[in-house]
């Protein structure tokens, strides 16, 4: 069985809320009288979190996700329960904690790495790396209280993941920072569960916590209402959130149920969610020139990966990978329901065969949505010589809500008598889909759906309201 890293017992903590700043020290003076308030901000939390697990934490404003990541961490102490940690834990919490504002970027690197166990040779080996993550330039040696929110969450992201954590902990952190960096942070935390590291998420982005965790939990209220699968997690929250006052005690009462019977199977089951995709979270369009229309395609130089990795080329090169219309004009803003061509070139420096190419397109988050590649029996190159340059052209319509995506371009080919890749690169172009005033669709996908009102009242308002609606 998988090792169990974090474990809490019948954890509570208690806040105390005073009327006026004095009573607390009355209350110490004479213990006695009671001055305060009791505020229970977690009660009797029990939670086994595997190695390798990523765990999803969702609940509403208060449910007490963040004191339950701070018992954890280590920064708060539980009033009741015992907490076991193992591994070293690094966590990035509300923007602003663990950094000294006074202090330079760079000093805060090497401040935060010791406290997470590096020595400062350790340190200096892994700054470089630190700071092209973070891709903040010049600032990294001005004082942190200079730096805008992005800025801040770029480094605080680079230092908590870059000294390889048995934990990472994120409180809601990708919130902030542009698509592209989005990302990128998305990619590292992929990375960190290749890695065998265990990962605590807290997020209200409902499509990142399906796509990105293998298991979840629902708290309200300091109460650990349910622990299931991710998608189940999100429409129970979906429920709760948006329930009528009145219903809200019945619909949790329906949940503690659920979560009584989950009890009874295997822990480990939860770690064999499937990721299926939900609604997709539209960020501001920060890339979006002043002086277009958002309705126009257009091509922003401004939008290019930050986290693009190509693979080591085995006698062909991927260039240029791009987005044109069919009139050819090249665009990364796209409107939904139009047709566009996927293109690159791929040049081959020796002798192939069996030559194949392919797409992926994919989310902020990396799920992977839909891809493309010529089959090997009827639509792959025989055979190509060296010094040959092959145009690829992918036709597709654009079937996507609005949102950012990403695209990979891969050729396939024979290498000493056995298939590998030739060349592949991974997060090589991005585009924006933008709205298409015909679709009303939710999620990722649009499934051109379209909607038909029959009206069966001969009332004249309401023949006439739904004729307007059609």
């Amino acid at each position: 069985m998988t090792e169990n890293v974090i474990s809490l017992k019948n954890v509570s903590k208690c806040f105390k809320r005073y009327d006026r700043p004095g009573d607390r020290l009355k209350e110490i003076i004479y213990p006695s009288k009671k001055l305060a308030d009791e505020f229970w901000a977690l009660q009797d939390i029990n939670l086994e979190i595997h190695q390798g697990q990523t765990l999803g934490i969702v609940g509403r404003n208060g449910s007490g996700k963040s004191t339950l990541l701070q018992i954890i961490v280590g920064t708060l102490t539980p009033t009741a329960g015992s907490v076991d940690v193992k591994g070293r834990v690094s966590a990035l919490l509300e923007l602003g904690s663990g950094f000294n504002p006074e202090f330079t970027g760079r000093q805060n690197v090497f401040f935060n790495a010791q406290i997470l166990g590096f020595t400062q040779k350790e340190t200096e080996e892994k700054f470089d790396e630190i700071a092209a993550f973070a891709d903040i330039g010049d600032f990294i040696d001005q004082p942190v209280k200079t730096y805008s929110s992005g800025m801040f969450v770029r480094l605080a992201f680079a230092v908590a993941t870059s000294v390889e954590p048995d934990i990472l902990v994120v409180d809601e952190a990708l919130s902030v920072g542009d698509e592209a960096f989005q990302r990128k942070c998305f990619a590292r935390l992929q990375s960190i569960q290749e890695g065998g590291g265990t990962i605590l998420f807290v997020s209200h982005a409902a499509t990142s916590v399906v796509q990105l965790c293998t298991s979840a939990i629902l708290m309200d209220s300091g109460e650990l209402l349910l622990a299931h699968t991710p998608k189940v997690i999100i429409s129970k929250y979906q429920k709760l959130i948006y329930a009528e006052p009145d219903k809200v005690r019945e619909l949790k009462s329906d949940i503690r149920v659920l979560n009584q019977l989950t009890k009874q199977e295997s822990e480990n089951n939860l770690q064999d969610a499937h990721l299926e995709t939900t609604k997709i979270e539209v960020k501001p369009e920060q890339y979006v020139s002043k002086t277009k229309e958002y309705y126009d395609e257009f091509y922003d130089p401004g939008m290019i990966p930050s986290n693009t990795v190509r693979y080591p080329s085995r006698g062909a090169e991927i260039i240029n990978p791009r987005i044109e219309t069919r009139k050819g004009t090249v665009v990364n803003h796209l409107i939904g329901r139009q047709d566009y061509v996927y293109t690159y070139s791929v040049t081959f420096s020796r002798s192939t065969s069996k030559v194949r190419f392919g797409m992926l397109i994919k989310t902020i988050s990396g799920f992977e949505l839909a891809g493309a590649s010529l089959k090997a029996s009827t639509q792959s190159v025989r055979f190509v010589e060296a010094g040959t340059t092959i145009v690829v052209k992918f036709q597709f319509k654009c079937l996507l809500n609005p949102g950012v995506y990403f695209l990979n371009a891969g050729v396939v080919g024979t290498v000493d008598g056995d298939l590998t890749y030739l060349d592949r690169c991974v997060d090589v172009a991005m585009f924006r889909v933008q709205s298409c005033t015909e679709s009303c669709g939710n999620g990722i996908v649009d499934l051109l759906i379209e909607p038909c009102l029959t009206v069966v009242n001969s009332d004249s308002l309401v023949q006439e309201a739904s004729t307007e609606a059609i």
